[in-house]
C-alpha cells in the first residue's frame, strides 16, 4: 500500500474516531479505578490485544476461532460482572453533572448564598461532634440518586439543622450507628446501611465508618463525611478517595466545591 495514499485517506474523521476511543478508554479506566476493579480492566485490555494479534496480525484460524468464541461469551460475562459499574455509567450519562459548569454561570448570588447556608450547619455539627468525639457518618447526595440507601434507614425528611444532626449522632441515640442521607436540601433519612468497601488500600487504622464511606464513594458520586469516634478527626470520602483530617475551613471549602 502506498504510504502517501494512506496519509491522504487518514482524515479528520479518523482523528475524531481515535480521540473518542481514547476518551472512552480513559473514562472506563477511571470508573474501574474508583470501583477497585483496575486489575480486571488491565486483564481485559491484555486479552483484547492478544485477540487482535491472533485474529488480525497472525491470522491464526484455529486459535482465532477460540478467541472469537471467548469474545462472544465474554461480552455477556462482562455485563454480569460489571453490572454495578454499567448502571453507574448510564446514570452518570443521564444526570445533569456534565452541565454543571454551564448552570453555574447562570446561578444567582442568592442561590449561592442559600447553598452556602445549607452547608454551614453540616460543617458546624461535624466540628462540634469532633470535639466531643462522637462518631458520625453523613452522606450528601449529588447526581446519582440514593433512594435504595434511604430505604434502609428511618425516613426523617427535615430541614438541615445543626442541633438535629448532633442529636441523631448522640451516643445514646438509636440512629447514631447508621448513616445520615442528605438529599435535595433536606435530611432525608438516618440509620441507613451503606455498602462496605473491601479495598485493601484503605489504611488499617481507619474503622468501619471509613470503609462504609468509601463503599458509597466508590459506587456513587456522593460525598461521605466521617467523624471519627476514636480521634474526633473529620474526613471526607469522594470518588474513591479520602480527604483526611480536615479542619473547618477545609471541610467547608471541599463541600462548596464538590456539592455543586
Amino acid at each position: 500500500m502506498n504510504p502517501t495514499a494512506f496519509f491522504f485517506e487518514f482524515g479528520i474523521k479518523d482523528i475524531i474516531d481515535i480521540v473518542l476511543v481514547a476518551l472512552l478508554l480513559y473514562y472506563v479506566y477511571k470508573l474501574m479505578k474508583v470501583s477497585g476493579s483496575i486489575r480486571i480492566f488491565t486483564g481485559i485490555l491484555v486479552f483484547l490485544l492478544l485477540w487482535l494479534v491472533v485474529t488480525q496480525v497472525l491470522a491464526m484460524k484455529l486459535l482465532g476461532s477460540i478467541f472469537n468464541t471467548l469474545m462472544n461469551v465474554g461480552v455477556l460475562a462482562l455485563i454480569i460482572l460489571f453490572q454495578d459499574e454499567i448502571r453507574r455509567f448510564l446514570l452518570t450519562l443521564g444526570s445533569h453533572h456534565h452541565f454543571g459548569a454551564l448552570t453555574r454561570l447562570f446561578r444567582t448570588k442568592d442561590k449561592e448564598n442559600a447553598e452556602h447556608e445549607e452547608i454551614m450547619p453540616i460543617v458546624m455539627a461535624c466540628i462540634s461532634m469532633g470535639k466531643q468525639k462522637e462518631g458520625a457518618l453523613i452522606v450528601i447526595e449529588r447526581d446519582l440518586p440514593l433512594d435504595d440507601i434511604i430505604r434502609t434507614g428511618e425516613v426523617i425528611n427535615a430541614d438541615i439543622n445543626q442541633r438535629l444532626i448532633e442529636n441523631i449522632f448522640f451516643k445514646n441515640s438509636p440512629l447514631h450507628d447508621g448513616a445520615m442521607i442528605i438529599s435535595q436540601h433536606r435530611i432525608k433519612a438516618a440509620g441507613c446501611i451503606l455498602p462496605v468497601s473491601h479495598d485493601r488500600g484503605i489504611p488499617k487504622e481507619l474503622g468501619l465508618r471509613h470503609r462504609a464511606a468509601m463503599g458509597i464513594a466508590q459506587e456513587t458520586d456522593a460525598l461521605a463525611i466521617i467523624v471519627s469516634e476514636e480521634t474526633g478527626a473529620i474526613s471526607v470520602a469522594y470518588m474513591g478517595k479520602f480527604h483526611l483530617k480536615l479542619n473547618a475551613k477545609e471541610l467547608e471549602s471541599l463541600l462548596v466545591k464538590e456539592k455543586n
